[in-house]
């Protein structure tokens, strides 16, 4: 559990805005952090126990601001899609990563954009260094996250990885970006 992380009811849960900004800035970049760490060694259950039931993970394709209600994404998973899409990648059947990619992201700028009570939107910029069969690919995204302050510490909420490039056609995105 966090600093900030305690027991708390709906009712009870702390307000971030009356965090030290230094220190609310310090817990999120941990955060983000630990859930890069956890996707980049392959930590398909720990990655998984940090979103809440509510979670939206989203790439969009073609532009930032798409509708990805009406308008094709790379990714749009919710909660339910996040677990099968774990299970499929411990089922060690996924083609594009037999064997696994070797990763390590970078995650730089973070900015805390929004603080309302128990959540938090967040700014960042990420660079994922991928290597496997194919070759070397590297991997610029600007990412936002909503994460909300949970008895266990924060959870992401959402998380949106808009790649740079994203207006082009891109390898297959077959980890957990």
């Amino acid at each position: 559990m966090t600093a900030l992380a305690h027991s708390f009811t709906d009712a009870s849960a702390p307000d971030l805005a009356k965090i030290e900004p230094a220190t609310l800035h310090h817990q999120v970049a941990q955060f983000l952090y630990l859930e890069a760490r956890l996707a980049d060694t392959h930590d398909y259950d720990g990655w998984e126990a940090l979103w809440t039931d509510d979670a939206i993970y989203w790439v969009p394709a073609n532009g930032d601001d798409t509708d990805p209600e009406k308008e094709m994404s790379v990714l749009y998973d919710n909660r339910s899609r996040i677990g099968v899409r774990i299970r499929q990648l411990k089922t060690g059947r996924r083609h594009t990563q037999t064997p696994r990619s070797e990763l390590a992201r970078v995650i730089s700028n973070i900015e805390i954009a929004e603080v309302r009570g128990p959540e938090v939107d967040v700014r960042a910029n990420v660079l994922i260094y991928e290597d496997n069969l194919r070759g070397e690919t590297l991997w610029a995204a600007r990412n936002t996250y909503r994460l909300r302050m949970t008895e266990q510490g924060f959870r992401l909420v959402r998380k949106k990885i808009c790649l740079v490039n994203n207006m082009k056609p891109i390898f297959t995105l077959s980890f957990l970006v």
